[in-house]
């Protein structure tokens, strides 16, 4: 692979798991609305990664799309103050990843999440000083192929790669016409990529050790 001049990272399944407070988010607002639904970790961690549009329709089918809507809203509204609560998984050498590839490459997070998540998971996690920018579905609700077109145009990037965990990461990817690096700790699987990890240290090594 040609040295890339810049990192772009998917958030959940790549960095983090936060999936019980994910959960916990939707359960609250249930049982506050009295809404029989009970999320479950297994159900919740098959759709990280996708759209918010299609993660609501597959929670609540029997609601229309302006109550949905509206519903997510208010999960969304509650998840910050709960992720500053309840965190998350940091996976294991992201942290000090982050800082050591921050020294060699200019670093973004980019991921389908509502706005506002991706910032949360930042303050949570203390990695605001490694991370140039950032970018969320719910900012603009275009696919990531689109909002890795927009950073690299923001910031000027000429050799991009982002690194994600699940099939969909690797199609946005080849959309946006960049490398796709796969990490298979996370929630996804797909055979389709340029480099394949299986540890955050093993990714950082590599990247940190890649002449060019």
């Amino acid at each position: 692979m040609q040295k890339p001049d810049s990192l772009i990272f998917d958030m959940d399944g790549t960095l983090w798991d936060a999936v019980e407070t994910y959960a916990q988010s939707w359960n609250n607002v249930f049982r506050d609305m009295g809404i029989d639904i009970v999320i479950e970790r297994d159900k919740l961690a098959k759709m990280v990664g996708w759209e918010g549009k299609k993660v609501i329709r597959e929670i609540m089918p029997d609601f229309d799309d302006e109550k949905r809507q509206q519903i997510y809203n208010t999960v969304n509204d509650g998840r910050h103050s709960l992720i500053a609560q309840m965190g998350g998984t940091l996976y294991d050498g992201v942290r000090e990843g982050l800082k050591e590839l921050a020294t060699r490459y200019d670093l973004f997070i980019l991921s389908n999440c509502a706005k506002g998540i991706i910032r949360s998971f930042i303050d949570w996690a203390g990695i605001d000083e490694h991370i140039k920018d950032e970018l969320a579905h719910g900012v603009n609700y275009m696919p990531k192929n689109h909002n890795i077109k927009l950073l690299a145009e923001k910031h000027n990037l000429k050799n991009p790669v982002y690194i994600g965990d699940t099939e969909g990461d690797g199609q946005q990817s080849r959309i946006a016409g960049i490398p796709f690096v796969f990490v298979n700790y996370g929630f996804g699987h797909t055979d389709d990529y340029d480099l394949k990890f299986d540890n955050f240290k093993d990714l950082t090594k590599y990247f940190m050790e890649l002449q060019g």
